[in-house]
């Protein structure tokens, strides 16, 4: 089977050498505009040769959209219209606003909404893992609008990388991952600019962090070119969530100004019972 990737960073790269060392193709052809990412695919061996975005589509057996999510968007009409039985999937992470403009084309069956949950603070064919996806959860969305051979080949290439498959609505999707992955980024980059407004000495910074900051901070590594799309893409679940984190951390601020400790206790006593759910 030939695959395409469009977009070869992290993600796009890390599906690619997967797939390949798993067997489930046998030939990536990559497209990036960007010519240092191009080399770096070709010389780590990501992908077999460089196409452009027309000639890979006619090319491939299989296309994965491997792009910023804003990006994904404006792509995914000029794909579908060259598209005869291929299958076309991306990996984004938001669902309502690319499966809207599926929706409206008359190919929208060849299309697999997708999300697989994994990724690193790193960006870039350089940063690709190749067992990045095992024992990971993926998404897809809106099943019922996808052709059936199309939704086969997509469900059997997520069980080849060892992925549990979720089926969710667009919505759904977009209303969950504010909450698990979303807000986790907002806190993280706003911590790193509070670290950094408040801390002048970088040296200091840097030796006296520990683990807990250092794994609390770790997603402020994230690309904006990736992240703000999303941001925008998913605005009213993020302000959602983000209105409820602040009401939050006015509830530690406030026990702390009152020297309320037993409140204090109770907030971190509570906050204990996701234990339950994250082991």
């Amino acid at each position: 089977m030939r695959l395409a990737v469009i977009g070869i960073g992290l993600m796009g790269g890390s599906l690619a050498l997967s797939l390949k060392k798993k067997g489930f193709v046998h030939h990536v052809i990559g497209v990036d505009p960007n010519e240092h990412h191009q080399e770096q695919a070709l010389a780590l061996g990501i992908v077999d040769e460089i196409m452009t975005l027309d000639k890979a589509i006619e090319s491939a057996d299989l296309i994965a959209i491997a792009t910023p999510v804003n990006i994904a968007e404006q792509l995914l009409p000029m794909v579908l219209n060259q598209v005869n039985q291929q299958v076309v999937f991306d990996l984004g992470s938001t669902k309502e606003s690319i499966v809207h403009i599926a929706n409206a084309h008359s190919k929208k069956g060849r299309f697999v909404p997708t999300h697989p949950m994994w990724g690193t603070e790193f960006s870039g064919p350089a940063a690709a893992q190749s067992d990045a996806f095992v024992e990971k959860a993926t998404v897809i969305c809106n099943k019922e609008q996808v052709d059936q051979d199309a939704l086969e080949l997509v469900e059997k290439l997520y069980q080849q990388l060892g992925m549990h498959i979720l089926y969710m609505n667009a919505i759904e999707h977009d209303i969950h991952v504010a909450y698990v992955s979303h807000i986790s980024h907002i806190t993280s980059f706003a911590l790193a600019n509070t670290v950094l407004e408040k801390e002048k000495e970088s040296d200091a910074i840097f030796e006296l962090a520990s683990g807990g900051f250092e794994s609390t901070v770790r997603l402020a590594k994230s690309n904006a070119e990736m992240w703000v799309p999303i941001f925008m893409q998913n605005k009213e679940n993020v302000l959602d969530v983000l209105n409820e984190h602040i009401s939050q951390l006015r509830k530690f601020k406030a026990s702390l100004e009152k020297e309320n400790f037993e409140y204090l206790f109770e907030l971190i006593h509570n906050a204990n019972q996701i234990k339950r759910i994250l082991k």
